[in-house]
């Protein structure tokens, strides 16, 4: 059956008839029969009509459950970011000041960024991260590129391993961030597990740790929570990094550590940072990958850089080079405008000042949310050792609550969570502290 169109087609009919012609010559050539019907592909089912719906993101699915709630005392603890003692979203001061000098300099443009993103930003990021007067960085061993966040750091630094390490498995801790395994599987590694909480204590399973770290093929790569790990709060002593530290170095296994809350943990961008500055003083090599969407409140911008330690200069050189090539197929350069407010904070001393300050200010207000609510449960006398929530550090808790005790406190007290019982302290209030322990206390007493 031939298909032709009238004089008066549109050149789009004119050249579909023309493919049409072409292909029935060709399938008679070929002694191969083509079916073929021009209106299929508009009035047929869609050629991706077998596409299932995806489930909603664990974590971002609870926001949208939230959003749905129609309750005035509903209370969303699932979200990862931080939000003032009236609830809502912060902008730095620091923040809001540096992007006015931005917007006040006319000489500013919007071109592309070289690859590797803005010198000073990955300058001052590596400087941040491993110290000022870190040797490495004295003596050129560091390469830092700028990236998507931390989410896009991950990425670009486990494709470069996929494509240049001798060895494809990233052992992970379990529990983890949730796109943890989605991004190293996604990236070409193979993904295992080391343990890490223990339920029990609601603490550290060091031993575990030690145990599952030890056994590992020599040259696994390991990814380490810098601070404040997410999701347990759980962090191991300095004592424990220095074992830890002490075990990869003797097996050879390569740290790749995941700094998401450099600061926003205990106040100090010092301290949140010594774990890693630990593996950096051996002079062994390793991965960071940084993020400024917490500690800067810039989650929408994207702001993130990969450093990479290697042995020697030229090495670091090397590697850039080959990351450069990750990099471009994947989103070609970086942003320009998130990176620019890091860099103009971390160079001006007055900036920087005023951000530590305002830093602190986030990380003792949910320290203090944390004692709040530990205070709030022992007056009530709820059942169980409740002291992990003033142990555990950071933006996130996880309180040992069961799926069902979580879907209790949503479906009586419209309280939002993840199923694993992770709450985010930033999300709590002076004035919602006790909607949340008389939930607790109702979930532990009547769903046990």
């Amino acid at each position: 059956m031939r298909h032709e169109f009238t004089s008066s087609s549109s050149p789009a009919d004119r050249r579909l008839n023309a493919l049409i012609r072409h292909l029935a010559t060709a399938s008679i050539q070929s002694g191969t029969a083509v079916a073929f019907s021009p209106t299929s592909s508009f009035h047929g089912d869609s050629i991706f009509s077998h596409v299932v719906l995806a489930p909603e993101d664990p974590i971002l699915g609870v926001t949208v459950a939230y959003n749905k709630d129609p309750s005035p005392v509903k209370l969303n603890l699932g979200v990862g970011a931080y939000r003032t003692e009236e609830g809502k979203p912060l902008v730095l001061n620091v923040v809001r000041k540096a992007e006015q000098m931005l917007l006040n300099d006319r000489a500013r443009v919007k071109e592309y960024l070289p690859i590797v993103g803005i010198a000073d930003f990955n300058k001052l990021s590596a400087k941040l991260i491993l110290g000022a007067d870190s040797p490495a960085i004295q003596e050129n061993r560091v390469t830092t590129v700028q990236c998507l966040s931390g989410t896009g750091s991950l990425r670009v630094g486990a494709e470069f391993m996929a494509r240049h390490y001798h060895q494809k498995t990233i052992y992970i801790p379990q529990p983890t961030w949730g796109n943890h395994p989605k991004i190293f599987t996604l990236a070409g590694l193979s993904v295992k597990t080391y343990r890490y909480y223990d339920p029990t204590t609601r603490g550290l399973n060091f031993q575990g740790l030690l145990e599952d770290l030890g056994s590992a093929p020599s040259g696994s790569i390991v990814l380490l929570h810098a601070c404040a790990h997410n999701p347990t709060g759980v962090d191991p002593t300095l004592q424990q990094w220095e074992q830890i530290r002490q075990l990869m170095r003797s097996k050879a296994l390569l740290p790749f550590f995941d700094s998401a809350y450099q600061g926003f943990a205990s106040g100090s961008l010092d301290q949140d940072a010594q774990s890693v500055r630990m593996f950096v003083a051996d002079s062994g090599e390793c991965f960071v990958a940084q993020s400024y969407a917490k500690n800067m409140g810039l989650y929408g911008e994207r702001v993130g850089a990969l450093s990479v330690v290697c042995k020697t200069a030229d090495v670091a050189s090397r590697i850039e080079s080959q990351l450069k090539l990750v990099i471009r197929p994947m989103f070609s350069n970086p942003p320009i405008h998130g990176a620019s407010i890091v860099a103009t904070i971390l160079k001006d001393s007055n900036m920087f000042r005023e951000w530590t300050i305002e830093l602190k200010a986030m990380a003792d207000r949910i320290i203090s949310m944390r004692k709040q609510l530990f205070d709030a449960l022992r007056t009530r006398g709820t059942p169980g050792d409740w002291s992990h929530i003033i142990k555990q550090i950071g933006m996130f808790t996880f309180t040992g609550l069961n799926s069902k005790q979580v879907e209790f406190m949503t479906r009586e007290y419209n309280i939002y969570m993840t199923s694993d019982g992770r709450i985010s302290m930033a999300g709590l209030s002076s004035k919602t502290v006790s909607h949340l322990a008389d939930a607790i206390h109702a979930a532990v007493t009547r769903m046990p």
